[in-house]
């Protein structure tokens, strides 16, 4: 007969979800997960796997639940281009912010520190970054062809462009200690989608 679990794998997850945020993947040891999880080693291993695959399943985690309501801002009906102009004002303001500027995002987090070296990582990162180019791209489109956008600028070319500013924004807000640096470089970007 199996042993039940003596701990909530779903919180054990969030916990070592927090902990790779917090300090990334290498920084953080097995001894490190077990302590801070509260569950021995050989629990960890039988419910997630090694590291690695603890990671990967705390990345799937967070990219489940990250900004819900994305798909509602950018595709609302009526004018698109306030939906993008609020999006992009919501990640400077959030990236300035004390609580959420030490840790930044986990999806940029894990692009700078494994996805050049670590192709699993790089397929997640990958396709949150594809999810949020083609919302921009679509708001885009519907902006273009309600004239709020002019005919000759490419809904494609700016919604990469946004894309990357986005994730810009994320490292430069964790690693600055000056808010305007992201904030003023939101507003010029803005600028272009006039």
């Amino acid at each position: 007969m199996a042993r039940t679990k003596e701990f909530d794998p779903g919180a054990a997850l969030q916990a070592a979800l927090d902990l790779f945020w917090a300090r990334g993947y290498e920084a953080t040891s097995m001894a490190d997960l077990v302590e801070h999880l509260g569950i021995g080693r050989a629990s960890i291993y039988a419910t997630f796997g090694n590291k690695h695959e603890l990671y990967l399943k705390a990345l799937d985690r967070y990219l489940e639940s990250q900004d819900p309501g994305l798909v509602e801002e950018l595709s609302a009906p009526g004018p698109a281009l306030p939906a993008v102009r609020a999006l992009v004002r919501r990640f400077a303001a959030e990236a300035a912010a004390d609580g959420v500027r030490l840790t930044g995002c986990f999806v940029t987090n894990s692009a700078a520190e494994l996805a050049p070296r670590d192709p699993a990582v790089a397929r997640r990162v990958e396709l949150s970054w594809e999810q949020i180019e083609t919302l921009l791209h679509a708001a885009l489109v519907r902006a273009r062809a309600q004239g709020e956008l002019p005919e000759g600028r490419d809904p494609r070319a700016l919604s990469r462009m946004l894309l990357v500013l986005l994730q810009g924004i994320r490292v430069v807000g964790k690693a600055s200690a000056d808010p305007a640096r992201v904030r003023d470089a939101a507003e010029e970007a803005l600028r272009l989608l006039d």
